[in-house]
């Protein structure tokens, strides 16, 4: 045998490791890649010491500015649901024209709603406005579920503060403002197309006839309580408080070529456009604005803060157990390999990403363990592709979106929440991330040949 693909036995083995414990054990994926990074260290020749400090080190990498991205992105999100604040937008987006839009002004108001938030807590926290709106406008519940999941899922692949497309923004050292701009270049035709038009297509098209598809499913869910206490917010302030992070983050990157490198103004704009800032500015105004300016008290902004937090701890673990395990692939050089052998192979660094985050996504389910893991395997290759860093974030979160199924727990949030069969459910979820993924390369590609 070659001996460069002898080098190639222990990450294959590691990956089939990794998807046989998460997939066949059901064991949670944060156990799983550690057992699988200390597998390929051993394999591939490190001492057991090293093996650990390998992963240690990958682990603090990768989280040292990802974790807090990811936590303050959840406190951010946590306000926004806790305070009407996504009610606010969903209501006077759902208002905006007649019920034949509600399938489009829904999808824009879950693209802007899942901007800070985790994709399973905006998606759980948002199905009984589904239910409501169904029921009022006697549409049929897919017809408004699809095109929410739909919007809910775009920011979830390309677009930071989020934490797959965070973690590959760090691990390829792409700029956070170019990233968001390329991504938003790439969300609204994704948002058109994957979800009112998909909706529409596969309702009327009968690729869906059954399970709760006409409207007649009994409710799981009434109309969302509303806090008596509870001051309602103005739409323009919740708007701008979503997109300050985004915000700030583009002005950093399109402001500093204004303004004389060692100045103060560069250096204060070069801060506050850092994602880890930004996020904290943000978190900051929502306190005053969403919290406070919701009539909640400071004792209740801080035990919302803290509750916000639980959800997010599972995502930063294996953010930074994902991190270990590319640092593994670094240390042993096999990273390199891959890289070697796709460059004399001739493929796209781009549509390599894509591919290796695609087939992570069906091996092990998560989303933001094959962003993490195509990114830090082709990270060795990135710096002399020749191709926008942004661009590579952006075919790796897109990847990661790749034919959701049974081993990914939103498949069963979705099939739960509206009551379907495995079947539909293959037909109407895992079709349409899978959609979203192929529309996310498209994108990708498309933006790569205009920047020449």
């Amino acid at each position: 045998m070659h001996p460069d693909f002898a080098l190639l036995i222990p990450p294959v083995l590691s990956v089939v490791l990794l998807v046989g414990l998460i997939s066949g054990l059901r064991l949670h994926p944060f156990p799983a890649l550690i057992l699988a990074s200390g597998f390929l260290g051993i394999a591939s020749g490190l001492i057991p010491t090293a093996t650990v400090t390998t992963f240690e080190r990958g682990f603090g990498g990768i989280l040292s500015t990802t974790g807090l991205v990811v936590g303050l992105g959840s406190m951010l999100g946590g306000l926004l649901l806790e305070s009407g604040g996504a009610d606010r937008i969903a209501s006077a987006f759902t208002g905006l024209g007649p019920v034949t839009w509600i399938p489009s002004t829904i999808c824009a108001a879950a693209l802007l709603i899942g901007l800070p938030h985790l994709f399973d807590v905006s998606f759980i926290m948002l199905v009984p406005l589904v239910y409501t709106i169904a029921q009022r406008s006697g549409l049929p519940l897919l017809m408004v579920g699809m095109p929410l999941v739909a919007g809910l899922m775009i920011p979830h692949g390309l677009l930071p503060p989020h934490p797959s497309p965070t973690a590959a923004l760090m691990l390829f050292h792409a700029d956070a403002g170019q990233t968001v701009l390329y991504g938003l270049l790439i969300a609204v035709p994704m948002a058109i197309l994957s979800g009112p038009l998909f909706a529409v297509a596969i309702i009327r098209g009968r690729l869906l006839r059954a399970g709760g598809l006409d409207g007649s499913v009994a409710p799981l869910f009434s109309a969302p309580p509303v806090d008596p206490s509870r001051r309602p917010l103005r739409l323009g302030v919740v708007v701008a408080t979503i997109l300050l992070p985004p915000g700030l983050m583009m002005v950093r990157s399109f402001g500093r070529g204004l303004l004389a490198p060692n100045s103060v103004a560069f250096q204060i704009l070069d801060a506050i456009g850092d994602p880890v800032v930004s996020m904290l500015v943000a978190v900051l105004v929502a306190i005053v604005v969403l919290g406070l300016g919701s009539g909640m008290t400071m004792p209740k902004v801080q035990t919302l803060l803290g509750r916000s937090l639980v959800p997010a701890a599972g995502i930063i673990l294996i953010l930074g157990a994902g991190g270990g395990f590319k640092e593994m692939f670094v240390a042993t050089h096999i990273g390199d390999l891959v890289a070697h052998g796709a460059a004399a192979w001739h493929i796209s660094p781009l549509v390599l990403v894509w591919s290796v985050a695609a087939l992570m996504r069906v091996a092990v389910g998560s989303a933001t363990v094959a962003t993490t893991m195509a990114a830090g395997i082709v990270a060795p290759m990135a710096a002399t592709a020749g191709v926008s860093p942004a661009l590579l974030v952006l075919a790796a979160g897109s990847g990661g979106l790749m034919f959701s199924h049974v081993n990914d727990s939103g498949f069963w949030l979705f099939k739960q929440y509206f009551q379907l069969t495995m079947l539909e459910t293959f037909r109407s979820w895992t079709l349409l991330v899978s959609f979203q993924a192929l529309l996310g390369l498209a994108g990708v590609l498309t933006l790569n040949a205009l920047l020449g």
